[in-house]
């Protein structure tokens, strides 16, 4: 875990808080030049492994004759996923942390420097995978969605509640799965709205496409109402 999150001494703390200040500000800068360029951006968190890249190659593929959409992947090390991206057809730029644990926002305002992102587009800006530092990280972002999969365990909202309470739709992925593990999704969202009574949910895999018209209708429906004061 890098030292801008999970803190063990005061100092430390304290440290965080003026870092979390600082990347406050410039997410509010981002925020601002999404508004004015009217451009959608997502902030995609999970797990490692949840399947949000698969998920993005499958979006990509589905709207991509209606949208202008772009991608900034956040990983640790190597630009497989944004090789993976751009082969479905989206911009992509790779931002490398090394041993950071997520995206922040001076991060997300250096890629916009070097990716030319359209006017009246969307942009997919795919976390880091982790479900605790990510979350104390605005990015500027119009939405935060949380994708779990089902092999994770139906008790994730209780052990990591900061990043269902920060989010506002939650991915229910691999449900092709659920015959083969112990997951109940109603359980799941009771303990999610237990921690964040707004949280929306669509269940979706990644993997055979069921559920993604439900998540490409919400991303239409969310550009629709709210393309003129984005």
């Amino acid at each position: 875990m890098c030292e801008t999150c999970g803190c063990h001494q005061p100092r430390e703390i304290e440290l965080n808080r003026d870092i979390l200040s600082e990347n406050n500000r410039i997410a509010e800068h981002n925020r601002g030049f999404f508004k004015e360029k009217k451009i959608l951006c997502f902030n995609m968190v999970s797990s490692p492994g949840s399947g949000k890249t698969t998920l993005l190659e499958k979006t990509i593929t589905a709207m991509n004759h209606d949208e202008k959409l772009f991608v900034i992947e956040g990983d640790q090390q190597t630009t497989m996923d944004a090789d993976r991206i751009e082969k479905a057809g989206a911009p992509a730029i790779q931002i490398n942390t090394g041993s950071g644990c997520h995206l922040d926002a001076h991060m997300i305002h250096e890629a916009l420097e070097k990716m030319e992102v359209k006017d009246h587009s969307i942009l997919f800006i795919e976390n880091v995978g982790n479900l605790v530092c990510p979350a104390l990280f605005d990015l500027g972002e119009k939405k935060r969605v949380l994708m779990i999969s089902v092999t994770e365990g139906d008790d994730k909202p209780l052990k990591y509640p900061y990043m269902f309470s920060s989010s506002h739709l939650c991915l229910i992925n691999k449900i092709d799965l659920l015959p083969y593990v112990e997951f109940d999704i109603e359980k799941f969202k009771e303990y999610a709205l237990i921690v964040n009574p707004d949280l929306k949910f669509i269940p979706v895999s990644a993997k055979t496409g069921d559920g993604l018209e439900k998540w490409t209708n919400f991303i239409y429906d969310l550009r629709s109402t709210i393309s003129s004061d984005l």
